[in-house]
């Protein structure tokens, strides 16, 4: 009530002078806000308590954190009582930086009880890393109890529970015991799997089971048959190893063959997983056939990641050179696998041993090397919970500290992509707490003091960093956190192999002779094509177009597997290349696919729909246009980054809005927020903590992403970031652009992007972006000669009321625009700053947009009188960016290039064409200067005024843009 009468005194004293200085109004608003403080540290202390109760509280956000406390004591269905209207007029009474201060108020209060109408299970997927829903009992009136039965995936994989899970009680408690069964669920379906894999045909066993568990229970029969040949070999039977090879072929072509069936999508995605493992346990075999392996001991063997089932305890464990670790039983879900190369083999020994060691491991290397996904699938190999966190300048010791402090307590891996983006101050008390959480391990204690708190631990934790040595904005780490942590070398995968490996698992049955063909064209694009910034023939741009060829061979499975990639290949890469290498990559295609000529893939459906937008939104539906709006809605189905680059004008913008219209004239509710990352700093943009208040002021994209997670309807969603692109920003994007579709904060906050979520980045350059950045993104580039200028003009003449003034701009622009632009190119003449062609266009457009006035062009007007008019505009247009140096005036030389060039309007011959204007009662060219009024000085003037005056330059650089405003036209 208090609140209330203090806001009142603006009410009801509008003056804000009298109002704010009222008596004793500052100390009253100093003693509320030391009492806010008072509530804000009592509500983080008592988060702090809810996080040690339940460690996995440390990766989400206070805000997060509340509301799953608000709605934890149900978490099918809770209602909203009248606190909750309290709570909002708190927040609109004192809005603060931070909502944790308002909510501090209610929740510190022992009579304040606020439930939300949310389901906890929203929260899931940012508590476990594939658990985004349960499945609750039903009572005998078809209601939801508070016991799950059952768990899915985000790819909606239902795992049922080995027993049922009571989902009552305190939030932090009901979650432990579900992570225990979640847990005890995947070990149960485990032992299952492995006792069935010997009973059931392996066609049928696949689907029997979750992917994760087929998965491992395959690793494990592997190992087991692997070590059955070896025996057998030491017993004298040459060929058992050549006998199982045998077996993994027909196993694996049977596979194959699945693929091109008719399919789930879980299920494939199932199958296509085994396919990736299968094929790198069939190349492990062939090595040791070929290498003549014959001992259980030798390193060929040692040095592969094992899996086993251990019958006396019932756990599977996993073995590689003399590190032993036991699976965790993390439920993943149905998703993919990397392919597994000998690079990625030496970095798993090499991260393996670094934790039998009790140390860190540092892959470093270039972009697309596979750093950070090589150091998340070991993570999957042994079951257990990896997070990535995007490292910026914006983190601080304390939320570092946080992480490790939750790293500790679930015994998770935290994985820090590009972690030398961290300030060194940061780093080195970073060091400090690494040294800490190792030194407890090797200690092997159950609980340990970490930087002053007594903390559990739990000795599966792993702690990695990713480095672009050399990169902008990189640091050098500290010596005694180098210590901490053992580097590993990444350098070039095999791509040829890779290819191979995912063509296999995509269904293609030539994949070695067609893995072989596409290395082969990237690598020539490399070494023939311009070397242009947004170019890249790396292992993500690799990926993508295997997708593509994937879905393209699903489609249509009779059709020729060459014809297939050849399509891919092309209709993937065209978008991105330049006008002048076009001839050039397509030859290179044909050299590579001869006697090939499959036309690209069309839904004609869709492309009559952007046609009919196109014209909806006033603009020309031209070829080349609707192309590049379908290329980009096709490309928007393979990446989730988008980069569309072009110089301005060349319709970016235009070609967004075209397939934004088309989506709303589909229904499909598209929803797209537009900001300039560059209007703001850094921290405005992702988000600050205060250090001294430890107070989270949330950034603008951060706001953005969140609100469009939320919305709850599955139309596209698009973020377009229009502006130059910088490393000091975009690389805070880095785990959203990736495969980890997750914006990591300062905050610990992960705000995931959604399935139907997009980035859109509206450039005109990559100059400035690293490698790094280029490779995580999808490229469709906008030429220049694209589009052109005939569009902008068609459309602006259609705007034309007057028919006859339609027909006579036609024919003006065709006679006199390409011969202007085409002198523009030439260079001969020095602007003031560059101006692009399409700005040169717009310039006569909104120019003769002021000129022609009822009053000027009359209805009845002549074709001489038009153009008359829109010769004075163009000379201007093309001219009025010219400038005098030292030894030559520009502005001169074009004039007599125009007249000499241009006889059917003649001007003057005294002068320039610069020094001419159309008088609008004769209509004919008289010079400024009979425009200029006679001027004469008033000795009653002020100074100020009386120093200014009016000549002929005035006058013609003032005439139009007064114009121009008095018919509010831009120019």
């Amino acid at each position: 009530m208090y609140s209330q009468a203090m806001m009142a005194i603006p009410v009801k004293t509008p003056n804000v002078l009298e109002a704010t200085n009222k008596k004793g109004l500052f100390e009253d608003l100093e003693r509320l806000q030391k009492r806010l403080s008072l509530c804000e540290k009592a509500l983080a202390d008592y988060l702090e308590t809810k996080r040690l109760a339940f460690p996995r509280f440390y990766f989400v956000s206070s805000a997060d954190l509340l509301d799953i406390l608000s709605n934890g004591n149900d978490p099918v269905q809770v209602t909203l009582t009248a606190v909750c209207h309290f709570m909002l007029f708190i927040a609109r009474t004192f809005p603060l930086s931070n909502p944790a201060r308002v909510c501090a108020i209610i929740i510190v209060d022992p009579m304040c009880h606020v439930f939300v109408p949310h389901q906890v299970s929203n929260h899931l997927a940012k508590l476990f890393d594939n658990m985004c829903a349960l499945e609750f009992q039903k009572d005998s009136n078809n209601q939801a109890t508070k016991i799950a039965v059952g768990m899915y995936s985000k790819e909606k994989e239902f795992v049922k529970f080995d027993q049922s899970c009571d989902c009552d009680g305190q939030v932090e408690f009901w979650l432990n015991r579900l992570l225990d069964r979640m847990r005890a669920t995947v070990r149960h379906e485990m032992s299952e799997a492995v006792i069935a894999y010997e009973e059931k045909p392996r066609d049928r066993w696949i689907f029997d089971y979750p992917a994760q568990v087929i998965l491992t229970s395959t690793q494990i029969w592997w190992t087991t048959e692997v070590g059955i040949a070896f025996k057998r070999l030491e017993e004298g039977f040459e060929n058992a190893m050549k006998n199982f090879n045998k077996k993994q072929v027909s196993q694996l072509n049977a596979q194959i063959h699945l693929l091109v069936g008719n399919l789930s999508a879980g299920d494939r995605q199932k199958i296509m997983t085994v396919c990736t493992i299968d094929v790198h346990a069939r190349d492990v075999v062939e090595k040791i056939i070929t290498t003549k392996v014959d001992n259980e001991q030798a390193f060929t063997w040692q040095s592969q990641l094992r899996h086993r089932w251990d019958d006396n305890n019932g756990h599977c464990f996993a073995n590689i050179c003399d590190a032993q670790f036991r699976y965790c039983y993390e439920y993943l879900g149905n998703t993919p696998r990397l392919v597994i190369t000998p690079l990625t083999d030496r970095c798993y020994i090499t991260l393996t041993q670094s934790l039998h060691l009790i140390m860190g491991g540092a892959p470093a290397g270039p972009a697309g090397t596979g750093k950070t996904e090589t150091t998340k699938d070991l993570g999957r190999a042994l079951g257990i919970m990896v997070y990535v966190f995007n490292c910026s300048e914006q983190m601080d010791y304390k939320s570092c500290g946080d992480i490790f402090k939750g790293l500790a307590q679930t015994g998770a891996w935290g994985c820090f992509d590009e972690f030398n983006r961290i300030s060194v101050e940061v780093l080195s008390v970073v060091a400090v707490q690494v040294k800490a959480v190792q030194d407890a391990i090797r200690d092997k204690k159950k609980k340990f003091n970490f930087l002053g708190e007594i903390i559990s631990l739990e000795p599966s934790v792993g702690m990695f960093i990713t480095m672009n040595p050399g990169y902008a904005g990189r640091t050098e780490l500290p010596e005694n956190l180098k210590a901490r942590f053992r580097p590993c070398a990444m350098v070039v995968p095999d791509f040829e192999l890779i290819c191979e490996i995912m063509l296999v698992a995509e269904g293609f049955l030539q994949a070695r002779i067609l893995a072989r063909k596409f290395i082969t064209l990237y690598t020539l694009c490399k070494e023939l094509l311009s070397k242009q910034d947004h170019y890249d023939w790396g292992l993500r741009a690799i990926k993508s177009v295997l997708v593509v060829a994937g879905s393209l061979k699903r489609s249509d499975p009779k059709k020729a597997e060459g014809e297939i990639l050849m399509r891919a290949l092309r209709d993937f890469n065209v978008p991105k290349i330049v006008t002048d290498d076009m001839p050039v990559f397509l030859g290179l295609i044909g050299d590579l696919f001869p006697a090939m000529d499959v036309p690209r893939k069309q839904d004609l459906d869709f492309e009559n729909v952007v046609r009919k937008s196109v014209l909806g939104l006033k603009l020309q539906a031209e070829d080349n246009f609707v192309l590049k709006v379908v290329q980009l809605h096709e490309l928007l189905q393979v990446r989730h980054s988008v980069f569309v680059i072009g110089n301005a004008g060349t319709g970016k913008s235009q070609v967004l809005l075209s397939l934004n219209k088309t989506y709303h004239d589909m229904k499909l509710r598209p929803v797209t927020v537009d900001l300039d990352p560059k209007a703001v700093t850094c921290d405005e943009l992702f988000g600050i903590i205060n250090p001294a208040t430890r107070e989270w002021k949330d950034g603008l994209f951060s706001t953005v992403m969140r609100d469009l997670a939320n919305v709850s309807h599955d139309g596209p969603k698009w973020i377009i970031l229009d502006g130059d692109i910088d490393p000091m920003w975009i690389e805070s994007l880095n785990t959203v652009m990736d495969d980890n579709k997750v914006l990591t904060l300062a905050s610990n906050e992960r705000i995931p992007l959604n399935p139907t979520m997009r980035l859109v980045f509206e450039i005109s350059h990559l100059r400035t972006a690293t490698p790094a950045t280029v490779s995580r993104a999808g490229i469709l580039y906008i030429n220049p000669t694209d589009l052109g200028w005939n569009p902008i003009v068609t459309s602006w003449i259609e705007q034309r009321t007057v028919q006859t003034q339609r027909a006579n701009l036609h024919m003006l622009f065709q006679k006199y625009l390409p011969t202007c632009l085409a002198h523009a190119r030439s260079a001969s003449f020095k602007k003031i700053a560059p101006v692009a062609e399409c700005s040169l266009v717009q310039t006569i457009l909104y120019l003769n947009e002021v000129l022609m006035t009822p009053e000027n062009l009359p209805t009845d007007s002549s074709k001489e009188l038009h153009e008359l008019y829109f010769v004075f505009a163009a000379v201007w247009a093309f001219g009025g960016a010219l400038f005098q140096d030292q030894l030559v005036d520009y502005r001169v030389e074009f004039s007599k290039w125009w007249v000499n060039e241009f006889k059917a309007i003649k001007f003057p011959s005294q002068g320039t064409v610069f020094d001419y204007c159309i008088d609008p009662e004769s209509k004919k060219f008289v010079s400024w200067a009979d425009r200029v009024p006679k001027f004469e000085l008033d000795p009653d003037l002020p100074l100020q005024v009386r120093n200014l005056s009016f000549n002929v330059p005035n006058e013609n650089h003032t005439h139009v843009p007064k114009e121009a405003v008095q018919l509010q036209i831009r120019i």
